[in-house]
């Protein structure tokens, strides 16, 4: 749940708009705003009532307890405000151990009122349900409400009602206030749930005979809702950090200006562990900063990002030098050696300032490539005379810091792990399936062990779940055209001998029923694609998992649907951002009907040498050193999926093999209950309380298998200010929810504890070991698994392979950012203002210039149509049709997402907000400047920022733009009446200049091929898919 805190302002804006209630609510609206810009002469103006009321003021940044800190002026006249003011506007002050600049103020009348007359009342999101407390005595004294306060529990989908509000809540209320209240908390619970607040706290709530008043207010949503509550919140508590638009994350906190030790992290799970064993090793004076990279930032950015940490570090000397940790975990599917590059370019920038300064660098990486991203970091060591010490996966992910900090010595040779090319290529020969790499599981007794992650299931759920997952015939339905991952859970299959693919079909509502190309080892197969769930259930009745990839916004109705079929055990919710109340809502229905549900907001699981969710695990280079293809007699769950990958590499490197899941508690027991797993790892977190419930297990003698135990975040009660984690349940409420009360308490129960994450690999050996020495694990013998021919496509990008070109051209290029036409950009065409004959011109001897893209789209064979380049009467129509009728631009994108429709000119293949298409750029501001009336455009843009906010590359592309940017043209220029307008978009005109750029395109080609006298081009046999009946099938 990201629940983002509001102003008071804002949030007593929804309540006086947007609450239903008998009781009489008071001083609706009368607030007004004070910032250092503020003229209290107009604003006396915009509030008579300032004027003729006494006044409270009050900063509203969400700063807590404001009364008890002195921090509110109360009974003052408008004179009285602005002295209060003048030595706190604009000032800075400490509130506990936050400094910060007070710069927005709230000025409300004084409500006068007697002491019993105040009130406490609050709203807040629990997993079983929303509690609402409520306590008679309310006000700056009012102490422990948790102690003091009534308390009742609305179970999800339950609703709450006045008399039992009176019942439960009011009992120490006097009588004559008890009906207003009861009104007025019913209503407060109903605008909470309808607005998707997660918290909602008032006090005082102050009742008197002219109504109620409410004095302080305190908030949070939950962002995730902002597209289905964007028309009621508005823009003001909107909430999209600029890096999470750009699909990206960046974050950094200045710790210690004149610290020692820096830090360069991919990754928010990864970043905590580093940050914590720093601290652990008694670095925490010396640190001088937090933050992470992660989401795959473009070269651009991580160069941003890189330079930027670099010249904060090189502004003042240490006598004992300093260090630079570059680290990271183990990537999915981000190739490190191009997310490298950005640091390698700042460093060679920054080379001269960073030996003046003495600094050394330390990187540690693994993922896709990183054998190459290694390379060329230690060669940059060397070309610029930097100390920089590269190490890979054979290298534990914290062992940087301790040879950073001194505690070990630094390796002279260190261990170099096989290239990714040598997991991958096939050596034998062989084509067919090998048998099992492994007869048998060293210490399974079982044929079903159980990995995934599952959600807590009701105490009285009406009807048991299974008590395991996968099995070695489990199939599966993949709700989402996400190719990637399918191929990813093929190649797992294939690796683990299974005889069948588990997945059997494909379920995507935006296209018809149809087949996708996919890889059986090496071998090309088919999958089914269906438009409707329905058909594929009913086509494939073996199937009993459903992994979705369903976007947020519709990943709800989808899981809802999908429990209809009675065939379905478990649900897979890949999505992130799905609102807290719609996941309680998919928890209690799964638990009513027996459905194991794994996320929302999951990477998945593994169940070793069995079955795959989605991208679980990362690339097959990854399963395959972390020996997943087969079982092992290790199982663990982890809070944090960005850990997983690391994880498997620990626990392979030191046991014999791994059974992985990524969410908690019901999995600890459920490994308890499997008898081939024989201990159990733990990764835990900063937040929550289900490390509790594991200490309790123990304790109980419910978990008797050896669990190892280490929870993340260590380092969050060392430091002296306030540090927002980059990961998302990286948060402690009270002081039971920190990383070191929970170790402790782990460590008390029975746990293996290690001193710190450094020494977890240690400790997990050390655990193994003596299990194996006892005889309970008997290690087998490895048998090395089926290889897996390399995707063409990464193999070209590791410089495995080359390729002749099958087809030559002179006249234009597309590869690059931007088009570029005779040695032209784009962009200079446009800005040149040379129109057609221009360019034509330009390109003299070479025969040709097209308007559109080059060889490679001007010929393809489906090229004009909505989807294939066509678009531009698809968007014009679909835009036209919603603005027309008054729909909201985000009420349009989630009807569209409903009904199982694209938005025509939204999306690029390769363009996005990160990189803009300039194209589009340069033909809005010609458009702003000169067209009559640009409303549709406008629209558009509006939809733009909602699309971009899911996916950075949702942008309002060149076709979408000239789509809505004519239709403002035909309807405002005055040479046509609207009737006419809209009839040249209804008969497809506007395709008519696609197919105008696309002939061009053709004769430019067909002129430059004579040109370069190229003979007759044949497209190569074996890049066409031959869909044969299978009896023809070679």
């Amino acid at each position: 749940m990201s629940a983002k805190a509001i102003s008071e302002q804002t949030g007593k804006d929804f309540l006086y708009k947007y609450i239903c209630t008998s009781a009489n609510v008071q001083n609706r609206f009368l607030y007004a705003n004070v910032t250092a810009e503020s003229d209290f002469d107009q604003l006396a103006k915009e509030h008579p009532w300032l004027l003729t009321e006494r006044l409270v003021v009050k900063p509203d940044q969400l700063i807590k307890r404001r009364g008890k800190l002195g921090l509110v002026g109360v009974d003052l006249d408008l004179k009285g405000v602005q002295e209060w003011l003048k030595p706190r506007l604009m000032k800075e002050t400490t509130v506990g151990k936050a400094k910060g600049i007070l710069k927005n103020f709230l000025i409300e009348p004084f409500v006068a009122h007697k002491q019993e007359e105040e009130f406490y009342v609050c709203v807040y999101a629990a997993r079983e349900g929303d509690y609402v407390l409520f306590h008679h005595e309310g006000g700056v004294d009012v102490g422990d409400v948790d102690a003091k306060a009534s308390k009742l529990l609305v179970g999800v989908d339950q609703k709450i009602t006045e008399d039992t509000v009176q019942k439960q809540l009011l009992t120490h209320v006097p009588n004559d206030k008890k009906s207003i209240l009861a009104s007025f908390i019913v209503g407060l619970f109903n605008l909470y749930e309808d607005l998707f607040f997660t918290y909602l706290e008032i006090n005082p709530l102050v009742v008197t005979k002219d109504g109620v008043y409410v004095l302080d207010m305190a908030a949070k949503i939950d962002a995730t809702a902002d597209y289905l509550c964007k028309a009621k919140w508005g823009d003001e508590a909107y909430i999209a950090d600029l890096d999470a638009k750009s699909g990206a994350s960046l974050k950094l906190t200045l710790l210690n200006p004149r610290g020692r030790i820096w830090t360069m992290v991919a990754g928010g799970g990864a970043s905590v562990v580093y940050s914590d064993t720093i601290c652990d090793l008694g670095g925490v004076d010396e640190l001088a900063n937090y933050g992470e990279y992660s989401g795959a930032p473009s070269e651009q950015q991580t160069y941003d990002y890189a330079k930027t940490i670099l010249s904060l570090m090189t502004r003042e000397k240490h006598n004992q030098g300093k260090v630079l940790i570059i680290g990271g975990s183990i990537a999915n599917f981000t190739n490190v050696a191009a997310t490298f590059k950005g640091i390698v370019r700042a460093i060679g920038d920054y080379q001269v300032p960073l030996k003046e300064h003495e600094v050394t660098i330390f990187v540690r990486r693994g993922g896709p490539n990183y054998q190459e991203g290694l390379r060329v970091m230690g060669e940059v060591g060397k070309t610029t005379g930097i100390p920089i010490h590269v190490f890979g996966t054979e290298t534990h992910m914290t062992a940087i810091v301790g040879m950073a900090l001194g505690h070990r010595p630094i390796p002279t040779h260190p261990p170099v792990a096989a290239h990714t090319a040598n997991f991958l290529l096939n050596s034998n020969g062989g084509s067919s399936t090998p048998a099992s790499s492994r007869t048998a599981s060293f210490s399974d007794n079982t044929a079903t062990v159980t990995s995934s992650p599952a959600r807590k299931p009701a105490a009285a759920a009406p009807v048991s779940k299974a008590t395991s997952l996968f099995a070695k015939h489990t199939k599966s339905l993949v709700w989402g055209m996400q190719t990637r991952a399918v191929q990813g859970m093929l190649d797992f299959d294939y690796v683990c001998s299974r005889e069948e693919p588990s997945v059997a079909a494909m379920v995507y509502p935006f296209t018809g029923d149809h087949k996708q190309k996919f890889y059986w080892g090496h071998k090309e197969i088919l999958l089914p694609v269906y438009k409707n769930m329905a058909d594929a259930m009913k086509k494939h009745p073996e199937v009993d998992v459903l992994i979705s990839f369903a976007s947020l916004r519709s990943a709800f109705e989808s899981t809802i649907e999908t429990m209809q079929f009675p065939q379905i055990h478990t649900i897979a919710i890949i999505a992130e951002g799905i609102p807290e109340a719609h996941t309680r809502k998919i928890i209690k229905r799964a638990d009513e009907k027996g459905i194991n549900i794994i996320g929302p907001a999951t990477v998945g699981g593994i169940k070793p040498g069995c079955f795959k969710i989605g991208n679980t695990g990362g690339m097959l280079d990854n399963i395959l050193a972390s020996k997943l293809y087969r079982p092992g007699s290790v199982a663990y769950v982890s809070r944090s999926g960005g850990m997983s990958n690391e994880l498997n590499n620990i626990i392979s490197r030191t046991t014999d093999g791994v059974y992985p899941g990524s969410v908690f508690t019901d999995h600890v027991l459920r490994y308890q209950d499997t008898p081939g797993i024989k201990m159990i790892v733990v990764l835990g977190e900063i937040g929550g309380t289900d490390e509790y419930k594991i200490c309790q297990a123990i304790k109980e003698g419910r978990i008797t298998k050896p669990v190892v135990c280490w929870c993340i975040g260590t380092c969050a009660t060392m430091f002296s200010s306030e540090v927002q984690f980059g990961h998302a349940g990286a948060c402690a409420n009270q002081a039971s929810e920190t990383a070191v009360a929970k170790n402790e308490a782990l460590k008390e129960a029975g746990a293996f504890v290690p001193k710190s994450f450094d020494e977890l690999g240690d400790l997990i050996k050390s655990v193994y070991d003596d299990l194996v020495g006892k005889g309970v694990i008997v290690p087998a013998a490895e048998v090395p698994p089926p290889t897996v021919p390399m995707d063409y496509s990464w193999a070209r990008e590791l410089g495995l392979i080359r390729k002749p070109a099958s087809f030559m051209t002179s006249i234009c290029d597309e590869r690059g950012q931007e088009l570029i036409y005779a040695g032209m950009p784009i962009t200079e065409v446009f800005k040149s203002e040379l129109g057609l004959g221009g360019p034509w011109g330009c390109c003299g001897s070479r025969g040709g210039y097209r308007a559109d893209h080059g060889p490679a789209v001007s010929g393809a064979h489906n090229t004009i149509g909505d989807r294939f380049g066509g678009a531009l009467d698809a968007a014009a129509k679909q835009f036209s049709k919603a603005f027309d009728s008054g729909v909201m631009p985000m009420e349009f994108v989630n009807k569209m997402k409903k009904d199982g429709k694209l938005i025509m000119g939204i999306g690029h293949r390769v363009k996005s907000i990160n990189n803009p298409d300039m194209r589009v750029q340069i033909l809005k501001d010609f458009v702003k400047l000169n067209f009559p009336s640009t409303q549709m455009l406008d629209y558009a843009l509006e939809v733009e920022k909602i699309t971009t906010s899911k996916k950075p590359n949702l942008i309002l592309n060149v076709d979408g733009f000239i789509g809505v940017a004519f239709v403002d043209l035909l309807r405002a220029c005055g040479g046509f009446t609207r009737d006419e307008a809209d009839e040249f978009v209804e008969i497809g005109a506007l395709n008519g200049i696609f197919v105008l750029g696309r002939s061009m395109g053709f004769i430019g080609h067909y002129l430059d091929q004579k040109r370069l006298k190229q003979g007759l081009y044949r497209h190569p046999w074996d890049d066409i898919s031959y869909v044969l009946p299978e009896h023809m099938s070679m």
